[in-house]
């Protein structure tokens, strides 16, 4: 098995309550790890850990030294060929090798020359396990050559003209690099119009009078031997025009003198490379250089462009001023045509440079070691890639795998070794080797088969410190063959770990993603195989967060004074805090003015100096955090502000370089107002399509002014340009001149192509037109193309103008179709457009849904099932399937009435769903109907179904009736929801004494026709809690409760105390006439007597300036919008809990109150629309689950016996007064 461990997702078995995490273990490679305890005696072939480069260029004044580092158990010996054939060290006095090691060193120093040792070397590691090689190194001694001697004669030219000064520098190893200096070893400057080639030549564009000099000298230096050589000095002399006239009157006569004059300005012209197009090719990884430099006057300027794409943006790199174009790191698709341009004001010429990127090789999957137990099988992958394609070979310990000794367990496929059922003499060493004619890559991989147990590398007993809520992790780094597999437990008791809190990575690592306190502990991570098992205890501490509780704040400080920041910091007490003072992200200045202490920096007699941004930085062993506030120092005395504003906007805009899709836009910036401009916006407009709208063109930055823009054809642009600084946006630019584009073919097709039907008949093809802007030129039209999918039509094509639309008619109903929309203009098509699939249009469904069956669950649900219909008939879009379903009638009092029918649509495909809030004990009828985009299909038959009873709901009222001294009479109205039918009902009743204890529990079943009950021999003036409710087949329903009192003597009356209802209110409203009792006659003439004087009181206030109550007032012109809202107007039904019960007990605040404009509330008649309302339809998902809301029939409350609907009056005050 090869050993690289990836994590099983599930390696538990589903029983297990606690998941124990165990890393599961793959097919992969694994490298052997270098830890010295487990080298000591773990078996391993050789592997070449170090050696010289493959082409070694070496100092012919230093001894040579060939590098070959290897390792391996047990350590391996070298060897060395050269020139293919065994170089033997021994007989060379001059080689040594390195002990432990196969490092040659040659001592040429003492006696012998380098190239005497030139040539190709390679270095073999060998142990008992096999022989890992080295690469060919092939040895070369540097050289540095002087020029030859040659003659140079001055060079005399006219002001204006081209010059190449040569330079041909002798051929080193390596090359040497190449600069011109003066005899002063200053270097030449070099410009636009003088400047070096690749070649080492010096180019003039044309020279000036001050180019005369008679020392341009070139020089080579020659890197490797750190040598100069320099070339004889050339003299350039430039001669003037008055010169030039002097020479010519002294050697011509007047017939022949006509008078000289200065080189005329001329169009550029390459001075190199010659003619039209050249070629160039170059390696992958490689920097590819391409050079144009031009002559001409003015001095020309040079352009790069790529013909056949652009530039890559951060792999392009312009030197020797634009003139030479370098791209690092060339990929093969860097391959192509660039162009130079060279211009200047009297015209332009461009060089084509085909380029061809070629490849050495370059590993795609280079072979990696395998370690594998016995019996076990694994590959050897070597995948190589190059331009030309790479050839693959393979070696065995050194030697071509064709003559190699025969190992029956492995296979050769190309670039792929198999191994199946290894054994331990199957170890070796393979060497894959790629190579083209470019360059070859040569890799050794190792084949080991070992039987070892489990071992686990991390020391034991480590201590991991982590800050809370961040991950921590746990090594477990092992090694075992066959693979271990990896669990993990924590504390002393091994509880186990559980899968969904950790996470467990391949190399063994348990990874805790958000640590908290409690992940405080000793981890124990156990490895087994096998051969065997072994375990690490580690310990794992949860340390708090370093936070800053008091930051830094922003100062202003004028000129000398003094200013102070705080920082306060909470750390964990265990781990070391230090706490450092930055300014402006650097060490704080070494000036006595900063003082800083525990919690505070101080910095006095504050300069200008001293603004910026001032950061606290506190620090432990395992975290940080930082606070920064920024100082601004300002002046003692106001000095007037500088003025801040957005930008004046650009002017002076020019188009240059106008080309079909690209021209140049260039501009002068306005005034920034003292706030820096960061940016440019350009946007356009086209004025021959959107006139007067401005679209957005692209952004550059505020240090540009000029910008090489992409255009569209067939646009009538004009360009505006806006400055942005830290303020805002400048107001736009002057429009620039405009530029109308050639026209040419659509790039792009319509979007947004459908084809649907609207008809059963017909195809709808609709698509979203192309824009005026997107036409590229004259004459947009659409060719619109349809088929069948299903058939072998050719495609029906037909062109309309610029449309959005077009109808195909006489189309079977439903059928799928292909169809595509291709623009076109004058200039020709736009390219081959993507198909789109459509249907024509839908028709209504033929069939209904057969075998309709109803499963009732309980008394308020049922479930549906039916057979799908057949998808032909569906003649459409499947949408679902509809439930319709109606109560038919009461099955309590078999009471026929019309219940609106009830809707329930299921989604897609599904043949059952869940018909919930049906009312139990009743009738109902259902049938089920197919829907498409069309609508809905013919019903199924009617199915009908009834629910079972269900408990019945509260008695509808309870009042208690004639008290007497040892008796109470009880009168009901049946439950308003019966839900079956009553079998009777229950009476249940306890006394309460005047401590407020219950008594015991008397249970009373009275038969369900009885509507009224008396109970006898009962103690007298004794209180009694009543609960009553009904029953049916289906058990017990909800109760209502009451409360009186029997009759005392003399006066003494039975209080009735509000009640406390489960469904519903009820209250006794029974009353015991006072009115001839000798107290409350008092009583009453007392209140009597009272009004009469609030009578009084309020009429001698009204005829004193006609003026009454505020509140009245307002009332009676308030504005309806700010009136308070009725509590009884309807709007909201009255909700009680039975926390509120108590305020029933307080009749004088039950009582209605009459508005102060005469209206009466009607409290008790006055009913919401809710209460009658039969509820509505409800919303399903798929599985017909219920997700709305019922609202049902909710019953009318009884009014309460200490209410009124009337006006206050002392009758009914006192009447109230209970």
């Amino acid at each position: 098995m090869q050993l690289k461990i990836m994590p099983k997702k599930k390696c538990l078995s589903a029983g297990r309550a606690l998941l124990i995490l165990i890393l599961c273990q793959m097919l992969s490679a694994l490298e052997v790890p270098l830890d010295p305890k487990l080298l000591e005696d773990l078996v391993q072939p050789p592997t070449i850990t170090q050696q010289s480069p493959k082409d070694y260029i070496i100092d012919p004044r230093e001894n040579i030294v060939i590098q070959c580092e290897a390792k391996g158990k047990p350590p391996p010996s070298f060897s060395w060929t050269r020139n293919g054939t065994h170089f033997d060290i021994d007989k060379d006095p001059l080689v040594t090798m390195k002990t432990g090691s196969g490092t040659l060193t040659i001592n040429i120093m003492s006696d012998g020359k380098a190239e005497t040792y030139e040539g190709v070397y390679q270095c073999t590691a060998r142990n008992e396990r096999g022989a890992a090689i080295s690469n060919n190194i092939v040895i070369r001694s540097s050289r540095s050559p002087l020029w030859t001697k040659e003659k140079l004669e001055p060079m005399t030219l006219r002001s204006g003209q081209s010059l190449v000064l040569p330079c041909r520098p002798p051929m080193g190893l390596p090359p040497p690099i190449i600069f011109w200096m003066d005899n002063s070893f200053q270097r030449l400057p070099q410009s636009e119009r003088v400047s070096q080639g690749l070649n080492g030549d010096l180019y003039f564009s044309n020279v000036l009078p001050e180019d005369a000099r008679e020392d341009y000298i070139c020089y080579a230096r020659f890197n490797h031997t750190q040598t100069i050589q320099q070339k004889q000095p050339i003299s350039v002399k430039v001669t003037s025009v008055d010169e030039l006239n002097d020479t010519i009157a002294a050697n011509l006569s007047d017939t022949e003198f006509y008078g000289a004059k200065p080189h005329r300005e001329r169009p550029p012209t390459f001075l190199t490379p010659e003619g039209n197009a050249s070629r160039k090719e170059e390696l992958r990884g490689n920097v590819l250089s391409l050079e144009c430099i031009a002559e001409g006057l003015p001095t020309p300027i040079i352009y790069w462009i790529k013909e056949d794409g652009t530039l890559p943006i951060n792999r392009t790199f312009y030197r020797n001023f634009k003139k030479t174009l370098q791209i690092i790191q060339v990929t093969e698709a860097d391959s192509g045509n660039y162009q130079c341009i060279a211009k200047n004001t009297l015209g332009a010429i461009h060089h084509t440079i085909s380029v061809t990127v070629k490849a050495a090789p370059y590993w795609i999957i280079a072979p990696q070691n395998l370690v594998l137990s016995p019996g076990e099988d694994g590959t050897l992958i070597c995948r190589a890639n190059g331009n030309p394609k790479p050839r693959i070979s393979w070696l065995s310990n050194g030697v071509p795998i064709e003559i190699a000794p025969d190992d029956p367990s492995r296979k050769i496929d190309g670039d792929t070794i198999i191994f199946s059922n290894v054994q331990e003499r199957s170890s070796s060493v393979y060497q894959c080797n790629a190579s083209n004619e470019y360059g070859y890559l040569l890799a050794n991989a190792f084949v080991n088969v070992l039987a070892e147990p489990p071992r686990i590398l991390t020391s034991a007993n480590t201590l991991y410190q982590v800050i809370a809520d961040r991950p921590a992790f746990l090594d477990c780094a092992f090694f075992g063959s066959p693979l271990p597999s990896i669990e993990w437990f924590k504390g002393a008791k091994g509880s186990a770990l559980r899968e969904d809190i950790y996470i467990l990575h391949e190399n063994g690592t348990l990874e805790i993603p958000v640590a908290q306190k409690d992940s405080t502990g000793t981890y124990t991570c156990v490895a087994r195989n096998k051969l065997g098992m072994a375990k690490n205890e580690v310990h794992l501490e949860i340390k708090d967060p370093t936070r800053i509780i008091k930051q830094p704040e922003y100062a202003v400080v004028q000129r000398g004074s003094t200013v102070s920041f705080e920082c306060k910091v909470k750390h964990d007490h265990t781990l070391i805090l230090t706490v450092t003072w930055l300014k402006d992200h650097s060490e704080l200045p070494s000036d006595g003015r900063f003082t800083v202490d525990k919690d505070h920096l101080v910095v006095a007699d504050v300069n200008d100096d001293d603004g910026g941004t001032y950061t606290c930085v506190a620090n432990t062993t395992l975290d940080n955090v930082s606070a920064s506030a920024v100082l601004s120092v300002v002046a003692p005395t106001p000095t007037p502000a500088p003025i801040y504003d957005v930008p004046n906007p650009p002017f002076d805009l020019e188009l240059t370089d106008q080309l079909d899709r690209s021209v140049q836009l260039s501009w002068t910036p306005g005034d920034d107002n003292n706030s820096p401009i960061t940016k440019f916006i350009i946007e356009y407009e086209d004025v021959m399509h959107e006139a007067g709208l401005w679209h957005h063109q692209t952004e550059v930055p505020g240090t540009q002014t000029t910008a090489q823009l992409k255009l569209s054809p067939y646009v009538n642009y004009a360009f505006r340009v806006m400055a942005v600084n830290s303020l805002g946006r400048s107001l736009p630019s002057e429009a620039s001149e405009q530029y109308l584009t050639k026209a040419a073919e659509p790039d792009k097709n319509p979007t947004a192509v459908e084809g649907l039907g609207s008809e059963p008949d017909n195809l709808v093809i609709t698509w979203k037109p192309l824009s005026g802007f997107e036409s590229n030129g004259p004459g947009l039209q659409y060719k619109v193309s349809w088929r069948q999918k299903d058939g072998d039509d050719e495609w029906t094509s037909v062109v309309v103008a610029n449309v959005s639309k077009y109808i195909v008619s006489g189309t079977p109903t439903f059928v799928p179709y292909l169809v595509k929309v291709q623009a076109l203009n004058d200039v020709g098509f736009a390219p081959e457009p993507a198909v789109v699939m459509g249907h024509s249009g839908e028709d209504l469904p033929m069939v209904a849904p057969g075998n309709v069956r109803v499963s009732v669950v309980n008394s308020t649900l049922a479930e549906v099932h039916w057979d799908p219909v057949p998808l032909k008939s569906i003649r459409g879009h499947l949408q679902g399937y509809r439930i319709y379903y109606w109560k038919a009638q009461s099955s309590s009092n078999r009471n026929r009435r019309h219940i609106e029918k009830k809707i329930l649509t299921f989604q897609g495909s599904k043949t059952h769903g869940m018909l919930p809030g049906l009312e139990p004990f009743s009738h109902y009828t259902l049938n089920v109907r197919v829907v498409n985009g069309k609508g809905e299909g013919p019903a199924s038959p009617d199915r009908a179904f009834h629910t079972p009873e269900g408990v019945p709901s509260a008695p509808s009222s309870l009042k208690i009736v004639n008290p007497t001294l040892d008796s109470l009479t009880l009168e009901w109205d049946p439950p308003s929801h019966p839900n079956g039918i009553l079998t009777e009902y229950t009476l249940k009743y306890q006394p309460i004494n005047s401590t407020h204890e219950l008594g015991p529990l008397i249970d009373l079943k009275i038969p369900a026709n009885k509507t009224r009950w008396t109970l006898k021999n009962l103690n007298f003036s004794t209180r009694y809690k009543f609960y009553f409710y009904a029953q049916t087949a289906a058990g017990s329903g909800s109760q209502i409760t009451e409360e009186a009192v029997t009759t005392v003597d003399e006066g003494k009356m039975a209080g009735i105390l509000p009640p406390d209802v489960g469904a519903g209110k009820a209250m006794a409203s029974r009353q015991v006439d006072i009115a001839t009792q000798g107290w409350f006659i008092g009583l009453m003439c007392a209140v009597a007597l009272l009004i009469l004087i609030l009578l009084i009181v309020c009429f001698i206030r009204r005829n004193k300036g006609g003026k009454y109550p505020v509140k009245e007032k307002e009332d009676a012109h308030a504005d309806p919008e700010i009136q308070p809202m009725k509590e009884d107007d309807g709007t909201f039904g009255e909700y009680r809990s039975l926390e509120s019960d108590a305020e029933d007990h307080k009749p004088l605040k039950k009582g209605s109150r009459t508005p102060s404009d005469r209206t009466v509330k009607k409290e008790d008649s006055d009913d919401s629309l809710v209460d009658y309302g039969e509820g509505v339809n409800g919303q399903f998902n798929e599985d017909g689950s219920f997700i709305g809301q019922y609202s049902g029939k909710k019953e009318k409350e009884p009014a309460e016996g200490n209410e009124s609907s009337e006006a206050p009056s002392p009758v009914n005050a006192m009447n109230s007064f209970v």
